[in-house]
């Protein structure tokens, strides 16, 4: 049966592009073995500044599937996600209410959380990051950023950061071409009196305090109290810049591998100037880089603070896992994806995952094969079935008339289920035109031509005389007569649709010989 739009166009293996040879997560944890034989530490991090979108996923994907292959091989390896609640709040959230504006410039993990069930602002926002991670099937080691500071254990880089505040002037000028002023130092203080971090500048280490100033006017999305004094940079009190905390980061954690957006991994980009602190002020060797692309929705690159785009948890949604971490990983890391719910990205998805499914369990052993075991973790590779159809499957679950398991009577049971499941979230919240159809009621106000009133009237002749005729021999029919469109129009009210002949036959027989008698009058 082939219920797909007529005008849907599939391209399988559109989003796979990988060199082929090797699969390219394999090849990246041969290039990392060959540099780090054991006891390997990856990880990645994010600031928790709102809802995370579904780009920051492709970070947690590529890193979570290098600790698989990893687990796979028995190399000592550990995957570690930093969930930053130290950073500042320096965007404000369109969806939050104005009363947070006054926390803007506070710590993440200062700001209280928009709903009960969390402590505070970072650890709400975590919590909906951390459902999708675990719906793509990946299990990282969690920490906060706070924790670090909190516990002292960032003390020791903070000292070396300011004491080689200096050397890290003169990298940020010869490497980025950031200008700071005699005197600036690497450090952010918590206000002790308005508990503001982004509006306070330290100046003066002697050792063991800074001298800071909370000024009014330091920043433009927040107000600083005009505090003045000398306070500790130690146990939690103060962070470093992002461009000096990277790195000081990978030497606490003692990272061996951590990749990044390709846009932080240019000449003269974050990562450039972190790897020079790295190895003059730290004395730390940079860890493994992986410059990954862009993993966009409707072709925009997203932020977690200006709404754009969608959160890694709401799209999560709308996949089973193995569809979800087909979209992550079916690319290659330094290839770009783009992921558009409101288009075809999801039927597509679909058909290319039936495509590896027929090859892996043909024993066809490749590149596809090994992608195939990779979107299913921890070896839970399905045996062979006969898979539904996305788009088929959706089709059907908008007839009400057609009964699920009499239009797939050969496919996997659990999978069909999952995938109406699916189908139907999907068709309420984004499916594009082209995929929603509706069965009219009544004879859509229509406009048909000479020759496709005399097509239908054909058609009624066919059945209204062969009480027996099958989905086949309707198909051929209309197939004979060259006139598909006629019928989608008086049926769904549209110029497109399934496969005519196995639609009409699952509609009652009586329904749709009085709805072509009304037609062809």
């Amino acid at each position: 049966m082939s219920l797909c739009p007529a005008r849907e166009t599939i391209t399988l293996f559109r989003v796979l592009s990988y060199t082929r040879g090797m699969f390219w997560a394999d090849r990246l944890a041969g290039e990392i073995k060959q540099k780090y034989s054991a006891n390997i530490l990856i990880r990645d991090e994010k600031t928790l500044s709102g809802r995370v979108h579904i780009g920051s996923m492709r970070g947690v994907a590529i890193h979570g599937l290098l600790h698989e292959i990893f687990n796979q091989q028995g190399v000592s390896n550990v995957f570690r996600f930093e969930l930053n609640d130290f950073d500042p709040m320096d965007g404000f959230p369109v969806y939050l209410p104005e009363e947070f504006r006054q926390y803007m410039g506070m710590s993440l993990r200062d700001i209280p959380s928009p709903d009960p069930s969390a402590a505070n602002f970072a650890e709400y926002f975590a919590n909906d990051f951390k459902s999708a991670i675990a719906h793509g099937g990946f299990a990282p080691e969690y920490y906060w950023a706070s924790e670090l500071y909190l516990t002292g254990k960032m003390d020791g880089v903070i000292r070396e950061a300011l004491e080689g505040a200096g050397t890290i002037r003169r990298i940020y000028k010869e490497v980025s071409g950031s200008d700071k002023k005699e005197g600036w130092l690497p450090l952010s203080v918590i206000c002790p009196q308005c508990k503001k971090i982004a509006t306070t500048v330290a100046t003066d280490f002697d050792g063991e305090t800074v001298l800071v100033n909370c000024y009014k006017t330091a920043v433009d999305y927040a107000e600083g109290c005009g505090f003045e004094g000398r306070v500790s940079p130690f146990g939690g009190k103060a962070k470093l810049p992002w461009k000096v905390e990277w790195p000081a980061k990978w030497k606490v954690n003692g990272v061996t591998v951590e990749g990044a957006g390709k846009d932080h991994s240019t000449k003269g980009g974050s990562r450039d100037v972190a790897n020079h602190i790295s190895r003059e002020v730290f004395k730390y060797e940079p860890p493994f880089d992986i410059p990954y692309e862009f993993f966009l929705v409707g072709g925009k690159k997203m932020s977690s603070s200006k709404g754009r785009g969608s959160s890694a948890r709401e799209i999560s949604e709308f996949m089973p896992s193995k569809i979800f971490r087909l979209a992550l990983l079916g690319k290659e890391y330094n290839q770009q994806f783009n992921f558009d719910p409101e288009g075809d990205t999801i039927p597509v998805l679909y058909d290319q995952y039936d495509k590896l499914a027929a090859g892996y369990w043909g024993g066809v052993k490749d590149d596809y094969a090994r992608l195939f075991e990779s979107i299913h973790p921890e070896g839970k590779i399905p045996s062979a079935s006969t898979l539904p159809r996305f788009s088929q499957v959706a089709f059907v679950v908008q007839m009400p008339h057609m009964d699920l398991y009499k239009e797939f009577p050969e496919a996997d049971k659990g999978e069909l289920e999952e995938r109406a499941t699916y189908a139907k979230r999907w068709l309420e919240a984004y499916a594009p035109e082209k995929f929603v159809f509706k069965l009219q009621d009544t004879l859509p106000s229509v406009s048909l031509t000479a020759e496709q009133k005399n097509a239908l009237k054909e058609l009624l002749n066919l059945l209204e005389t062969n009480s027996s005729a099958t989905a086949e021999e309707i198909h051929a029919k209309l197939h004979e007569l060259k006139e598909f469109k006629a019928v989608y129009l008086v049926f769904l009210n549209k110029d497109h649709g399934p496969k005519a002949g196995w639609f009409i036959s699952a509609l009652p027989r009586e329904f749709v010989i009085k709805r072509l008698q009304e037609a062809t009058q």
